[in-house]
């Protein structure tokens, strides 16, 4: 599953994205000041950073320069008021391989992080079973055959085929595909899980109910 740190020290947008990029499947961390920011990629090695311009402590293009020292193959999506042309350039000088300016629409944001995920081949194939899943191509193909599944179905797959054979609490896949630990949400692993045998078809049935605990994806 991608990981995503939020840099925004705005409370209410970085909840807002939190809360939209958890729906779509990604598992997400917030900081709300650039010292912060820096600490969180560090133990959360992200896959691409959102990070806000205008920044206590540090801001955006500090941060940016000074990860992009060390580490060349983190996303970095500039979020900003700021629209300027100067602004957009400095920005694209430090490092960062986007920018969005707010106000914008959430589902242009998720385009443009699903964009740079390809861009910069984040990517593996797993292959199990008559399943193969491309997290490059964001495709599953079953039986040599391409199946069209939302983010959040591929990511629940995707962890599935990971720990094939291994028993998964309904807790652990709220937890790891929405960052959830609140088991009133506890019915969006049952909804998901069936909405991904459905389209899996046969392989469906590889998803076997553990009884008062959850799944298990069954390699035969």
């Amino acid at each position: 599953m991608f990981k995503i740190l939020i840099v925004e020290d705005d409370r209410s947008i970085s909840r807002l994205l939190e809360l939209e990029l958890k729906h779509e499947g990604f598992r997400v961390e917030i900081a709300n000041d650039g010292k912060e920011g820096l600490e969180k990629y560090e133990k959360f090695k992200p896959d691409i950073i959102i990070l806000d311009l205008m920044l206590p402590e540090m801001d955006g293009m500090e941060i940016a320069d000074s990860i992009r020292n060390y580490d060349h193959n983190v996303g970095i999506i500039m979020l900003t008021a700021r629209g300027d042309l100067p602004s957009r350039i400095e920005g694209l000088k430090v490092g960062a391989d986007d920018y969005v300016v707010k106000p914008f629409e959430i589902e242009e944001l998720i385009a443009r992080i699903e964009a740079l995920l390809r861009r910069l081949g984040k990517h593996e194939i797993l292959s199990v079973s008559n399943i193969e899943l491309d997290s490059e191509r964001m495709e599953v193909k079953v039986n040599g055959r391409e199946i069209n599944l939302t983010l959040t179905e591929f990511n629940l797959l995707k962890y599935f085929l990971i720990n094939k054979n291994n028993v998964i609490s309904k807790e652990k896949l709220l937890e790891e595909i929405w960052g959830y630990d609140d088991p009133e949400n506890i019915n969006l692993v049952e909804v998901y899980v069936n909405y991904l045998r459905k389209k899996l078809g046969n392989e469906g049935k590889k998803i076997k109910t553990v009884r008062g605990v959850g799944y298990v994806f069954k390699e035969e």
